[in-house]
């Protein structure tokens, strides 16, 4: 069964090298859950590459706004280099301002689905496909709103698995030093559900969870011989001119402020906030009912199975099988995390974002999940910044590294399915007003 596990890690990571040229650090987190990992890559590949409305730069731009919201320079450096090996303006790279005025539309609601998702509203979606000459057709903006959801998610992983500067090839700042990252980057800080004394190295690789010493072999060789067909490649002057202004370009990767608008504006205690200003999904016998406490204009019936995956599925096909896969995945995963822990966590994740359900007992989340444990899941889920949250150390017993990479799994799914309800539920609002 071991063998077989790596043979398929081995697989998807030598379909990732065709495909890409590398394995990134996420997809070597994730190694310890195959079956996972597997369904998370075929939706990503999927959105970035594959056929949709949106064209392949808009795609890592998108991506791009999405990773700067929460400050997170890996995602931002990782898809600013894509952004240019399909063709993008190396121009919009200097900053937000520097973009089209379409993707610049996108800013509110990226910054309203990243920190607040429960104030988006069919006003915004209604701004965004009636806005003249850069107004975005309705095929666009649901591809853009699973990107933005997406990306959101993953800068949670990241900074909960404490993927580091040192996973990818970052750029360097103008005065020649890596970049600023978070403390879920930093080299010593212990975020792992683990024992305050258990410290995270800088080496990320798979060696604590399968022997992939061949495959990273491989890996290196392949990398090394890429870069010497691109140093016979760019012995052209015209080519070497490129190189350098591409090279000047990476400069703005690792600084993620270029791409935000209001960065003050950040999440806030939803369980705290007085009643009459906030709404709640509250979910009965497995359907969503909005609760509007201030104003009550229609009470909908929402859910992912119902209606969130049905909508999606038909506006930007395939992709809502693509994403209900992953949500399956996640909670079916074999580990020693009970099916009540699972979700426990993922409840309790739905809960700080504004989603009850009313055939849950939350009771259980207080028994299930420590206090530590909850403020490590809220921190990484809602705010996952240097600039917005402490760094939170866990008392946890010990736990297999899956163990770990499988609880920020669920961490990132949980919050991956909340925003995309409440877009889809706006969406909703708009195709019926």
């Amino acid at each position: 069964m071991v063998n077989a596990e790596k043979e398929r890690v081995s697989l998807l990571f030598m379909k990732a090298l065709v495909s890409r040229g590398s394995v990134d650090a996420v997809s070597q987190q994730m190694a310890s859950h195959p079956q996972y990992l597997e369904s998370f890559l075929r939706t990503q590949h999927y959105i970035l590459h594959m056929d949709g409305p949106l064209p392949l730069p808009y795609r890592h731009y998108i991506a791009i706004m999405a990773a700067a919201r929460h400050r997170c320079s890996y995602l931002v450096s990782l898809h600013s280099a894509q952004f240019l090996r399909v063709g993008g303006d190396p121009l919009w790279l200097q900053g937000l301002e520097a973009a089209p005025p379409r993707l610049r539309l996108l800013d509110h609601i990226n910054k309203v689905l990243a920190h607040q998702p429960w104030l988006t509203a069919c006003s915004h979606i209604q701004t965004l496909l009636k806005t003249g000459e850069q107004c975005w057709s309705l095929a666009e903006l649901v591809q853009a709103v699973v990107l933005l959801a997406h990306c959101h998610s993953l800068c949670s992983f990241v900074f909960g698995s404490g993927t580091d500067a040192d996973s990818v090839p970052l750029p360097k700042s103008p005065n020649g030093t890596p970049p600023t990252f978070c403390p879920f980057d930093a080299a010593n800080v212990p975020l792992s559900l683990a024992t305050p004394s258990e410290h995270i190295t800088r080496r990320r690789s798979l060696d604590s969870s399968c022997d992939m010493a061949c495959l990273k072999e491989r890996i290196q060789k392949s990398q090394e011989e890429r870069e010497k067909r691109g140093e016979r490649l760019l012995q052209s002057q015209t080519l070497q001119q490129t190189d350098m202004e591409e090279e000047e370009e990476i400069i703005y990767f690792a600084d993620p402020s270029r791409f935000i608008t209001d960065p003050d504006f950040c999440y806030q205690e939803f369980a705290r906030r007085e009643e009459d200003h906030f709404q709640v999904f509250r979910v009965q016998d497995g359907l969503v009912v909005l609760s509007l406490i201030d104003v009550v204009l229609i009470l909908q019936d929402y859910s992912w199975e119902d209606h969130g995956f049905s909508l999606v599925n038909r506006l930007y096909s395939d992709i809502g099988h693509l994403l209900d896969d992953r949500f399956r995945s996640v909670t079916t995963l074999p580990s020693s995390h009970s099916a009540d822990l699972k979700r426990a966590i993922w409840n309790y994740i739905h809960c700080v974002l504004g989603i009850r359900y009313d055939d849950y007992d939350y009771g259980e989340v207080n028994q299930l999940l420590e206090r530590d444990l909850k403020l490590y899941i809220k921190a990484v889920a809602c705010f996952p910044d240097v600039t917005k949250t402490p760094v939170c150390l866990l008392p946890w017993a010990p736990l297999k590294p899956s163990e770990r990479i499988h609880v920020n799994l669920l961490v990132m799914e949980a919050r991956l399915q909340a925003e995309l309800l409440y877009a889809l539920r706006a969406i909703t609002q708009y195709m019926i007003a």
